[in-house]
């Protein structure tokens, strides 16, 4: 790119929702999901890592 150039366009993206793990688990470590029918388990680690298990 060469002075008074402009950047390449970059392609807008609508925003995804988003959600505080926090939020989910109400301050806890485990809260509850349901698709379709189906509980799965959202569990935050010690480590702060984020699982879903079903």
């Amino acid at each position: 790119m060469t002075v008074g150039q402009l950047p390449p366009q970059v392609p807008h993206t609508p925003a995804l929702p988003t959600y505080n793990a926090r939020d989910l688990t109400q301050s806890g470590e485990l809260a509850q999901i349901v698709l379709e029918g189906q509980i799965y388990t959202l569990r935050i680690t010690r480590a702060g890592k984020l699982i879903l298990t079903k």
